[in-house]
C-alpha cells in the first residue's frame, strides 16, 4: 500500500518540478532521541526517491524554544519551502504548542497547527495528520466498510486518537473514543467493527478486546524491554523487539483483517508525509492557501 501512496505521488512531484520548482520540504530534529532520527532518515529517503527537495535541521538538544521558533519562522518566508516538519517529541524544555503554533498552516504538513485541526473537525479542506489520513487511505483502498459501522479508537492524541476519530466519523461511522479513564474497556472495545489502538502500551489490547472478524488497525511501535516480555507476547522464543498496541497472537487468530508491526501502518505514515508536501507545493503554485 506504500507503494502505491509513492506511485500515485511520483507524476505529481514531476509535474511541479517541470512547472516551477520542485517541492520543499524542511524537517526539524531537535535532539538526539533514536526513533525519531531513524524516522527522520526514513522521510529524507523517500524525498529522494520522488524528487521532493528536503532538509533536515538539527538544533541543538539545548537549544530554547525562542530558538528553534525562530528557525521555523525563517522557513516559512522561504518560498522554495513547502512544508515544514517538526520531529516530535522536542527536549522537554521546549515549549511544543508554541512551535506547532509558530508554523504557517500552509505549510503545515502534519496537520498539527490549530486552524488545520479545525478544519479537519469541520469537515474544510485541507492537510491531515499523516498517520490518521493514511489508515483511512488503507481502509478504502481494501474496501473495509466504514458507513454505519461502529468503530472505537483507543488513544486521544492531538497526533492520531482525535483526528481518526473526526476521520472516521466524517465517513458516517459511529465512533466511540476511549482512553484510560474509560469504564469496561475491552467490553467498548469488542463491540468494535473497526478498532484503532493508538495509546502506546504494548500488547494491551488482547483478544478479550477484539470482536471475531473485526477490523484491527494497530497504529502503536513499541521497543520490548527484555528477552521474557518479548517471549511472554510472542508464546514463545522469538528474536523481536518490536511490537504493537494489538497482542500479535489475539489479533492473528480474531481479527478479520489487521494491519501488522512493524511493516503496517508506520510505513504509510511516511508516506502520507509526501502526499502532503506535495499537496502544499500544488496549492503555492496555484496560489491557493489550505
Amino acid at each position: 500500500m506504500r507503494d502505491q501512496i509513492i506511485a500515485e505521488c511520483l507524476p505529481r512531484a514531476a509535474k511541479l518540478t517541470a512547472a516551477s520548482r520542485a517541492p520543499g520540504l524542511a524537517v526539524i530534529l531537535a535532539g538526539h532521541d533514536p526513533a525519531s532520527e531513524i524516522y527522520v532518515r526514513n522521510k529524507v529517503k523517500l524525498c529522494e526517491e520522488l524528487g521532493i527537495h528536503s532538509e533536515k535541521h538539527t538544533p541543538e538538544e539545548s537549544a530554547t524554544t525562542e530558538e528553534i521558533i525562530a528557525l521555523v519562522e525563517s522557513l516559512n518566508r522561504r518560498e522554495d519551502i513547502d512544508g515544514i516538519l517538526v520531529q516530535m517529541p522536542l527536549p522537554k524544555h521546549v515549549d511544543s504548542k508554541r512551535v506547532l503554533l509558530a508554523i504557517d498552516p500552509d505549510k503545515d504538513v502534519d496537520g498539527l497547527h490549530p486552524l488545520n485541526l479545525g478544519n479537519l473537525m469541520t469537515g474544510r479542506p485541507g492537510p491531515r495528520p499523516c498517520t490518521p489520513a493514511g489508515v483511512m487511505y488503507l481502509l478504502k483502498q481494501y474496501e473495509i466498510p466504514i458507513s454505519g459501522t461502529n468503530a472505537v479508537v483507543v488513544g486521544r492524541s492531538d497526533l492520531v486518537g482525535k483526528p481518526m476519530a473526526f476521520l472516521l466519523l466524517h465517513e458516517n461511522a459511529t465512533v466511540t473514543m476511549c482512553h484510560s479513564k474509560t469504564a469496561d474497556l475491552a467490553g467498548v472495545c469488542a463491540r468494535a467493527d473497526i478498532l484503532v489502538a493508538a495509546m502506546g502500551r504494548p500488547a494491551f489490547i488482547t483478544g478479550d478486546f477484539i470482536k471475531p472478524g473485526a477490523t484491527v488497525i494497530d497504529v502503536g511501535m513499541n521497543r520490548l524491554q527484555s528477552q521474557e516480555q518479548a517471549e511472554a507476547i510472542f508464546r514463545g522464543p522469538t528474536k523481536r523487539t518490536l511490537v504493537g498496541d494489538v497482542d500479535p497472537i489475539a489479533v492473528a487468530e480474531k481479527a478479520g483483517a489487521y494491519t501488522p508491526v512493524p511493516g503496517g501502518v508506520g510505513l504509510l505514515t511516511v508516506a502520507w508525509l509526501m502526499v502532503n508536501t506535495i499537496e502544499s507545493a500544488e496549492r503555492r503554485l496555484a496560489g491557493c492557501s489550505a
